[in-house]
């Protein structure tokens, strides 16, 4: 059967190297007892390795194309091949709402939006590893103070340990794309309840690094209003990355409080 054409619109840039494809599939042997599920394996790179570790793996494909192909070459697979968009699925459904691995060569263009359904799944989701582009995983990754660290930085963190595993050249891809790669793994940590507003906690977190540059006090006057006395404290003169996540957490419940005693 013939190759499959990579689709710019897709993202797609389908990974040569089989050493690093190995070097991929094996990062979901931290939950070796849990099914895997691949998001986007185009021509089963990763798929050929991840099938030998004696699990269930399934693979979700939006390109009609790869599923044509995965089909042919893959025949085991053959159930386990689920034609459709990874970010409008129900992934209780997957594993009759067992725990699984969620791994992947990542298309760029929606590998933010991957982890934020990651996020909202992070109950079914105990381990998340995979290529992605190299900045991104920087952010990811990034600790309080440095110039990545942001909005996927504290919302991951708040519930995952990070570790940026290896660079990936951008010379082992058809097509080669403009930026370097990097594999990440992201393991659930023992948080279970964040001690605050969660819905508050993101929006406080997004506003403020919104406008990055700003202090506090002026990024998070939309929320607070302008007259708040809690802007003239001294937290607030501070910039977004200069805070840990867990003084985002103690700054959104300083915030609910204001807010409730002034709409009780």
């Amino acid at each position: 059967m013939r190759q499959v054409k990579p689709k710019k619109f897709l993202g797609q840039h389908f990974l040569k190297d089989l050493k690093i494809a190995q070097d991929i599939a094996d990062t979901v042997d931290t939950f070796p007892q849990l099914p895997i599920l691949e998001v986007g394996p185009g021509m089963g790179v990763l798929t050929q390795f991840l099938v030998k570790k004696d699990r269930l793996v399934k693979v979700v494909e939006l390109d009609f194309e790869s599923v044509a192909y995965l089909r042919n070459e893959y025949p085991s697979l053959e159930d386990h091949i689920i034609e459709d968009d990874f970010l409008k699925m129900n992934l209780t459904r997957l594993f009759d709402g067992q725990p699984f691995v969620l791994t992947g060569n990542y298309p760029y263009n929606i590998s933010s939006q991957i982890f934020f359904k990651m996020l909202d799944n992070k109950d079914l989701i105990p381990c998340c590893t995979g290529m992605i582009q190299k900045e991104v995983a920087e952010r990811i990754a990034a600790p309080p103070g440095s110039k990545t660290y942001g909005i996927l930085s504290i919302l991951i963190q708040a519930w995952y340990r990070v570790e940026y595993l290896f660079t990936v050249s951008e010379h082992v891809f058809n097509p080669p794309p403009k930026v370097k790669s990097a594999v990440i793994r992201m393991t659930r940590n023992d948080v279970q309840d964040l001690g605050c507003d969660e819905k508050l906690f993101k929006q406080i977190v997004k506003t403020t690094f919104n406008q990055r540059r700003k202090m506090l006090r002026n990024s998070i006057k939309p929320i607070l209003g302008a007259e708040s006395p809690l802007l003239q404290e001294e937290l607030f003169t501070k910039r977004p990355e200069q805070l840990s996540i867990q003084q985002f957490i103690e700054l959104t419940n300083r915030v609910e409080i204001e807010l409730r005693e002034r709409n009780p």
